[in-house]
């Protein structure tokens, strides 16, 4: 069950996040691609944690609202954009010949977050 989220309870969740860089991502997402911006605005400890093997069964690049970790294997290379990643997760993706991408830097190329699968 997917709860609504209005731009307004976005805007209230985000004023109890100290990152200036997350609130920053947020205010910008929340006009381009309001899905994404919902799910960075939950607390930190909601954020879903994706496993390697679970980005490996979806086909094409994918885009994570919280953090990659390295349970599993990547067996393709493909594109992953995320606010995090462990160490793990790091090695066994440039290992795959993947690329990883931070949320951040993937807003400067592509602002609307466009041909991306989002996972959460």
């Amino acid at each position: 069950m997917e709860i609504k989220l209005s731009k307004t309870k976005i805007e209230k969740r985000m004023r109890s996040k100290m990152d200036p860089t997350l609130v920053e991502t947020i205010i910008t997402l929340k006009k381009t691609n309001p899905v994404v911006a919902k799910e960075l605005a939950r607390p930190k400890r909601r954020w879903p944690a994706v496993n390697l093997k679970e980005i490996s069964m979806i086909e094409g690049d994918v885009i994570i609202a919280g953090k990659v970790l390295s349970a599993g294997e990547l067996d393709a290379a493909k594109k992953i954009v995320a606010w995090g990643a462990s160490d793990k997760a790091l090695e066994k993706i440039k290992d795959a010949k993947a690329e990883f991408v931070f949320i951040t830097d993937e807003m400067k190329k592509n602002p609307k977050l466009n041909g991306l699968k989002i996972l959460n």
